[in-house]
């Protein structure tokens, strides 16, 4: 890719899926570092590779257009290129893999059942799976029995999805917008707030919203933020939690970060926690998540003590 013409490259990445543009974009990075034995060594297997494509594929589809348009005229060629052209039908099933997860559940939720398991069925499997998730157990069975009895697809089909799609299309360009605020911004920012000041604040927010207030308190100090107090605070927090606790929030965690927890407690107790973590079978994410959260509120009470002091900004004093 790095030795083509920039336009040429471009025309390369349009016939690719999402997915493959973002492995092959990071290895043009990777690529740009090679020396020449292997940019030598790259290009001779691609060179043999490329011997065993047929020599008809490249622009087969737009020679054809040409002909038929040529033979019958654009209008007639177009109204019999939309019921045989597979290219066309590619096309358009391919631009669904580019869509947000969000919009293509509101489709798979509002359109025809039909229709959805046809979508569904074009999308990569994580992909559809994830766009499943937000919808009802009913609907998600009757797409999936659907997209599981699904033939093949009629030109019909395929000019429903495309309408729909132009519709999404249009609907999305007036409110185009990108993402500002929310509550891990406003941790950031109290957080860098004096500490009086960053505690006001989240008093009057709790005045008008627990909920929110208690979400960015959530946000202002996560597990992984432990790692930055001092050993002997570290150590203050950890004497309070129980062994299997800790041994399950640190399931999967950085090793830095164990290391950095266990050197703080005795070489028994270390030893312990890394044998609980060495016979401790497959937990499911929520649960190492809930011990994580059980850490933190231990520090956090801790700080409200007074006993050790969590991240923020000092107060000034003289």
């Amino acid at each position: 890719m790095l030795l083509l013409e920039e336009n040429e490259a471009s025309e390369v990445l349009r016939h690719l899926d999402p997915e493959e543009v973002r492995v092959l974009g990071s290895e043009m990075y990777n690529a740009a570092q090679a020396d020449e034995l292997t940019v030598a060594s790259a290009l001779g297997r691609f060179v043999d590779g490329s011997r065993e494509v047929s020599a008809l594929t490249p622009r087969a589809d737009r020679k054809i257009r040409t002909v038929m348009s040529e033979a019958l005229g654009p209008a007639r060629a177009d109204n019999l290129l939309a019921g045989i052209s597979p290219q066309r039908s590619r096309e358009i099933l391919t631009m669904l893999r580019w869509m947000e997860v969000e919009a293509l559940s509101t489709l798979l939720a509002d359109e025809h059942p039909q229709v959805g398991a046809v979508i569904l069925s074009a999308l990569p499997s994580e992909m559809a799976a994830q766009v499943l998730v937000p919808i009802d157990n009913e609907r998600q069975a009757d797409l999936l029995f659907r997209t599981a009895r699904l033939g093949s697809i009629s030109a019909e089909a395929i000019e429903d999805i495309e309408a729909i799609l132009a519709q999404v299309e249009s609907a999305r360009k007036p409110s185009s917008s990108f993402a500002l605020g929310g509550q891990g911004d406003v941790a950031k920012i109290v957080n860098n707030l004096p500490r009086t000041v960053g505690e006001g604040v989240l008093r009057m927010m709790r005045k008008k919203d627990k909920q929110l207030a208690a979400a960015i308190e959530d946000e202002m100090f996560v597990f992984e933020d432990l790692n930055q107090l001092e050993a002997k605070s570290l150590g203050a927090v950890l004497r309070g939690v129980e062994a299997a606790t800790l041994a399950l929030a640190l399931k999967g965690a950085d090793s830095a970060l164990s290391d950095r927890f266990l050197a703080t407690m005795s070489a028994r107790a270390a030893e312990t926690i890394r044998d609980e973590l060495t016979e401790m079978a497959p937990v499911k994410r929520e649960e190492v998540e809930a011990a994580r959260k059980a850490i933190v509120a231990i520090a956090r009470a801790m700080a409200a003590t007074g006993e050790i002091m969590l991240g923020g900004k000092s107060d000034d004093y003289v």
